[in-house]
């Protein structure tokens, strides 16, 4: 079976936006992830954000609506075109342009906030992908991520029981091998003079076969996702075992 099979996005673009289709969750996840970013980043309104792997526009309409001035990428040509129509169709202005994560099409310095979520587990090179996006920030300015750790519990959760038993997600989307650890992320970043401000587990799953069953069985039901993010305050951390989430600074 291929892995890290990307073909998937191209044959769901003309879906994306259907709340039923195997992409929904993609977008319920935006106001979990924007909980943990807006801390750093309390206000949004004007700022030039890019949001790196866009798909067909989950995130960057996340941010149109909350008054960012938003420019997304993705290599699925069909994916922007799904993108630049619902945008279209809900009077949003966005950017959107095809491109590689490894190649962005922007000068020095472009942006204040780059964001790139459910995508450096994808990408063919996540250290030129970091690079790119260090180039491309402003001194001063924000890195939002999260992405998937390479544990054997992440290959127990994400492809034996999310692709393989319960078909929540399709076969052969993900490969554990492209799977980064927050040790790799975090020295790709601080190779392009940013600086990881928080990495909190994103633990959408819980702990425990037991416990993983029964909030995904709850997710089912539901529609929605349980979270909890790492609190200075607790005395339980949010696990990164299987996902986690950070922000990084450029300091110059």
């Amino acid at each position: 079976m291929k892995r890290n099979n990307l073909s998937y996005y191209d044959q769901w673009a003309t879906e994306w936006w259907n709340q039923r289709a195997t992409v929904a969750p993609l977008n319920r996840l935006n106001p979990l992830r924007f909980q943990f970013f807006d801390r750093y980043i309390p206000s949004w309104q004007q700022l030039k954000v890019l949001d790196v792997g866009c798909g067909g526009g989950f995130t960057c309409e996340f941010l149109a609506h909350r008054g960012a001035q938003v420019t997304g990428i993705d290599q699925s040509l069909a994916c922007i075109e799904a993108a630049s129509r619902h945008a279209t169709n809900t009077c949003l202005t966005i950017d959107y342009r095809q491109s590689q994560a490894e190649r962005l099409p922007f000068d020095e310095g472009t942006f204040d906030v780059v964001v790139c979520v459910d995508v450096l587990e994808h990408v063919d090179d996540p250290q030129k992908t970091i690079a790119e996006i260090g180039r491309v920030l402003k001194p001063g300015g924000w890195f939002c991520f999260d992405t998937i750790n390479r544990t054997w519990q992440s290959k127990l959760v994400m492809i034996w029981l999310l692709e393989n038993t319960v078909k929540q997600i399709p076969r052969g989307v993900h490969d554990w091998n492209k799977f980064i650890t927050p040790a790799e992320l975090t020295d790709f970043i601080e190779q392009q003079s940013m600086q990881v401000r928080s990495i909190s587990g994103f633990d959408l799953f819980g702990n425990g076969i037991l416990g993983k069953w029964k909030r995904l069985r709850a997710y089912q039901k539901t529609g929605q996702f349980q979270i909890a993010f790492d609190d200075d305050s607790a005395a339980l951390k949010a696990s990164q075992r299987v996902m986690y989430i950070g922000v990084a600074a450029k300091v110059c």
